[in-house]
C-alpha cells in the first residue's frame, strides 16, 4: 500500500461528492492490491486519502457499503470499455469478439478486482444485482451475430452464458494459478468464440 497523504482540512461546501469520488478510487486501488475484501478496513481508505475515519462513515456506512460502491464503478468501466470495443469492430462478429476479449484481458490485467468482483465473500452479502448488464450486453452481442447470419441460430442466452463461464474459468485459473505456462489469453478466447457460439473469425 502507498504511504498516506498529508492531513486536509475539510472541504468546501458542495465538496462532499468529491470527497466520496475520491474515496471510491481509493478503495479501489486498495481492493486492486489486497485482492480481498475482507482485507480492507474504512481507516485505512480514510489514512491513504489523508481524512479523518469519521468522513469516510458520512458517506458509507460501512466497509460492505464502499466495497459494493467500489465494485459498482468498478464494473460500469468494464462494460463502458467493452461497449467502446465493440462499437469500434464495425460489425457483428468482430463486437462480439471485441467484447469477449475485453472482458477477459480486464480481468486478467486486474486480478484483484477480479477476485473481489467475483470471488470474493461481500457477493454473498451484498445484491450484486449490477453485474447482470455485463451479460445482458453480451447475450445483445450474440443475438447480433444471429441475426446476420454470421452464428448459427438458437439461444442466445444460453451461449452467451457459455462464452461468460468459459472466458471467467480461463481468467481465474490464470489469476489463482500465474505461474503456469499459459498459452495467450487472446488465444484461448478466440478459440471458445469459435467453437461456443459458432462464429467464424478472421
Amino acid at each position: 500500500m502507498g504511504t498516506a497523504s498529508p492531513s486536509r482540512g475539510r472541504n468546501r461546501r458542495g465538496q462532499g461528492e468529491r470527497l466520496r469520488e475520491e474515496i471510491v478510487a481509493t478503495a479501489l486501488r486498495l481492493l486492486e492490491e489486497l485482492g480481498d475484501d475482507e482485507a480492507l478496513s474504512l481507516r485505512a481508505v480514510a489514512r491513504e486519502i489523508g481524512i479523518a475515519a469519521t468522513s469516510v462513515y458520512l458517506h458509507f456506512a460501512d466497509r460492505d457499503a464502499l466495497v459494493l460502491a467500489a465494485m459498482e464503478r468498478s464494473h460500469a468501466d468494464l462494460v463502458r470499455a467493452c461497449d467502446e470495443a465493440e462499437a469500434a469492430a464495425g460489425d457483428p462478429v468482430g463486437g462480439l469478439r471485441a467484447r469477449v476479449q475485453v472482458m477477459g484481458t480486464w480481468s486478467h490485467e486486474h486480478p484483484g478486482l477480479y477476485k473481489v468482483l467475483h470471488e470474493s465473500a461481500v457477493n454473498q452479502r451484498c445484491d450484486m444485482s449490477f453485474k447482470m448488464e455485463l451479460g445482458k450486453r453480451t447475450v445483445e452481442a450474440v443475438q447480433r451475430c444471429m441475426d446476420a447470419d454470421l452464428a448459427p441460430a438458437g439461444d442466445a442466452a444460453a451461449v452467451a452464458l457459455d462464452l461468460r463461464a468459459a472466458v471467467h474459468g480461463a481468467v481465474s485459473m490464470r489469476v489463482n494459478q500465474p505461474g503456469q505456462p499459459w498459452e495467450p489469453l487472446e488465444e484461448q478466447v478466440d478459440r471458445l468464440l469459435t467453437k461456443l457460439a459458432g462464429v467464424r473469425l478472421p
